[in-house]
C-alpha cells in the first residue's frame, strides 16, 4: 500500500470510487445500461451520501443523470413491476425533487408506492420479493422497498407506510432470525416448496453476507427516519444491537472483512467478502453513532474498515481503484450455491456499499 494511498480520509476513498466509476460511464450506462434497477440504485445512493458531505454540485449532477436518463417531464418510466427490488431506485427522488421542485420526480415516487399496493404477499401481509419467488421473503426486501416506504412517509404525508414497512421487518425476525447465532436466514418461504425451504421453518439454510448487510443497512436507516416517539422504536433498537453484536462475533480476526456465509469462516471454500464487509462497516458505524452499539462496535468498524482499505489498495494496479471480491447477483440456496458464486470487480452493489462505508466512517477514523 503506498503512502498516498494510506493517507486518503475515508471520504476522500469515496470520492476516489466514485470518481472511477464516473470516469468509466455515463449516468446511463451504468450497468445494466439504461434500465431503472437497484444495482445502479445503491451505488448512486452511495454517492448521493458523498454528495451530501462534500457539497461538489458534480455528484447530484451525475445522479440526476441517471434518473433524467430515464423519467421523462411527466414522470413516467419503464420499471418492473412486480418486484421489490424495482423500488430501492426511487430513494434518489427524494433529493432530487427536494433540490429542484421539479413535479415529474414527485410523480415518479408515487408511481413506486403503487407498487406496494399491487405486490402479492404472504397470509400475514408480508411483501413477496418477486412474483417470481412466490410466497417468498428475502433480508433483501427490507432495503429494497421498506427505507423508500418511510422516506415517502416522511416526504409527503403517508404514515401508513410507517406501518407496513414495521411490520415487513417484524415477519422477518418472526420467520427468519436463528436465536441461536443471533443471524437472520436470506430467505423464507411460507409454502415450503422451494427445494432449500426447511420443512419445519421454511428458511433457507445459510446465512448470507449481503442479504444480512442489507438487512442491518435497512434497519440502520428505519432508525435515522422513524419519529422519536415512535413506539416500535426501542424494540428496533434493540433488534439492531443484537443483530451487530452477531455481526462482531462472526468477523474474521486477521482481515477484519466478513465471510460469504458469514458464520463459516472455517471452511476452506469459504472466501471474504467485500460488499457484504462494507454494509457491516456502515451499520456498526451508524449504529455507534445512534447509540445502539459502544467501543466494541467501534473496534468492529474500524477493523472492517482498514481490511476494506487493504483490499482495494492490494487489488489495485498503478493507482486505480478496484474494490475486489464482490459476489454478483445471487439468489437464495444452499451453502454450494453461495461459495460458488461468481465475483465481479467494482460491481456496483460492492461500490455502493463501500461508498456508503467510507463517508460514515469520516469521522470515526483517526487520523
Amino acid at each position: 500500500m503506498n503512502a498516498i494511498q494510506t493517507e486518503r480520509a475515508p471520504i476522500e476513498w469515496a470520492g476516489f470510487a466514485c470518481d472511477a466509476l464516473m470516469r468509466a460511464y455515463a449516468p446511463g450506462e451504468l450497468p445494466p445500461a439504461h434500465r431503472w434497477h437497484y444495482h445502479q440504485g445503491v451505488f448512486l445512493c452511495g454517492m448521493e451520501r458523498l454528495a451530501e458531505a462534500t457539497d461538489e454540485a458534480r455528484y447530484d449532477d451525475y445522479i440526476r443523470g441517471y434518473v433524467d436518463d430515464l423519467v421523462d417531464d411527466r414522470g413516467n418510466f419503464c420499471f418492473a413491476r412486480d418486484e421489490l427490488d424495482a423500488i430501492q431506485a426511487g430513494l434518489l427522488l427524494f433529493r432530487l425533487y427536494e433540490r429542484t421542485g421539479q413535479s415529474r420526480y414527485r410523480v415518479a415516487a408515487g408511481k413506486l408506492r403503487g407498487l406496494f399496493d399491487t405486490l402479492n404477499r404472504t397470509s400475514e401481509g408480508g411483501f413477496w420479493h418477486k412474483d417470481k419467488y412466490p410466497y417468498q421473503m428475502w433480508l433483501d426486501g427490507l432495503y429494497m422497498g421498506g427505507v423508500f416506504a418511510l422516506r415517502y412517509a416522511n416526504a409527503f404525508g403517508d404514515p401508513e407506510l410507517r406501518a407496513l414497512a414495521l411490520h415487513q421487518e417484524k415477519l422477518m425476525r418472526k420467520h427468519m432470525r436463528d436465536p441461536r447465532t443471533g443471524l437472520l436466514y436470506h430467505a423464507w418461504d411460507e409454502s415450503r416448496r422451494m427445494p432449500w425451504a426447511d420443512p419445519d421453518t421454511g428458511c433457507s439454510p445459510e446465512f448470507w453476507g449481503r442479504s444480512l448487510g442489507w438487512y442491518g443497512l435497512a434497519l440502520a436507516q428505519f432508525l435515522d427516519l422513524l419519529p422519536e416517539d415512535e413506539p416500535a422504536r426501542a424494540e428496533l433498537e434493540v433488534a439492531q444491537r443484537d443483530f451487530l453484536q452477531a455481526l462482531i462475533r462472526c468477523q474474521d480476526a486477521e482481515s477484519g472483512l466478513w465471510y460469504q456465509v458469514v458464520d463459516k469462516g472455517e471452511r476452506p471454500d469459504n472466501w471474504l467478502e467485500t460488499s457484504c464487509s462494507s454494509l457491516f462497516v456502515y451499520a456498526l458505524a451508524r449504529g455507534v453513532k445512534q447509540g445502539v452499539v459502544g467501543f466494541d462496535g467501534l473496534e468492529a468498524a474500524r477493523r472492517g474498515y482498514s481490511g476494506l482499505i487493504r483490499a482495494v489498495a492490494e487489488a489495485g494496479d498503478g493507482g486505480e481503484f478496484v474494490l475486489p471480491n464482490i459476489c454478483i447477483g445471487t439468489s437464495a440456496g444452499d451453502y454450494e450455491n453461495y461459495v460458488t458464486r461468481p465475483t465481479s470487480p467494482n460491481d456496483l452493489h460492492g461500490v455502493g456499499a463501500f461508498v456508503m462505508a467510507c463517508a460514515e466512517m469520516e469521522d470515526l477514523v483517526a487520523r
